[in-house]
């Protein structure tokens, strides 16, 4: 479990693939590294992976075939920078919002333009995505929690405060580039419980203790 807020980011140091699919990745990020544990979770680029290896500079990744049909991830090449979390600890502040690492789709950055002291992005709505994403609802792009400015079905809009641009790899991102995209979770079981709800219809238990009320 993470939050969105980055504090970190790492340099791709090498990128080695499997015959088998997927692939190993080294991220060099001494800030952390050194505190990091073999199975220990970290986001990259809001995708949750385990440290397999690690020492006081750097930490090695496996990223299945999964991950990278669902993200970012195969197109990083050494020298690519990207934003690092830790797991949450049980007590941490929860500053943006529940954030899983488990990216749903990518997306393309569509226009990127100052707007004040800022920015405003405009991201591609994925179509499966549609019913997620509403006007001031949360959403993860690379692992940043944001708060979606405007909604469509065809984009939505994040207006970038300075601090994310300068923290966060989202500040080198310009048009045409592809981000990692999350929902939030909560929209994500919700719209599941209210399809499950309305697929199975209101038992007549419910719709006594509906009338009671």
């Amino acid at each position: 479990m993470f939050s969105g807020l980055i504090a970190y980011q790492g340099r791709v140091a090498a990128v080695e693939r499997d015959p088998r699919g997927g692939l190993r990745m080294r991220i060099e990020a001494p800030a952390i590294a050194a505190e990091a544990a073999p199975k220990d979770s970290i986001a990259v680029d809001g995708v949750c992976l385990t440290v397999v290896e690690c020492d006081a500079r750097s930490m090695s990744f496996d990223v299945v075939p999964e991950s990278l049909d669902r993200s970012t991830l195969g197109a990083l090449q050494p020298g690519d920078t990207v934003n690092l979390e830790l797991s949450l600890r049980l007590g941490d502040r929860l500053g943006g919002h529940l954030v899983y690492g488990h990216v749903d789709a990518t997306a393309l950055i569509e226009a990127k333009v100052a707007e004040g002291q800022g920015h405003r992005l405009r991201v591609t709505m994925p179509a499966a995505l549609t019913a997620y994403i509403v006007e001031k609802g949360n959403v993860a792009l690379d692992g940043v929690s944001l708060t979606v400015a405007a909604a469509s079905a065809e984009s939505f809009e994040i207006a970038l405060i300075p601090e994310t641009t300068a923290r966060t790899t989202l500040g080198r991102k310009s048009t045409g580039d592809a981000v990692n995209l999350e929902i939030d979770p909560i929209a994500r079981y919700t719209a599941a419980a209210v399809a499950a709800y309305r697929s199975d219809g209101p038992t007549s238990d419910e719709l006594d203790w509906a009338y009671e009320i």
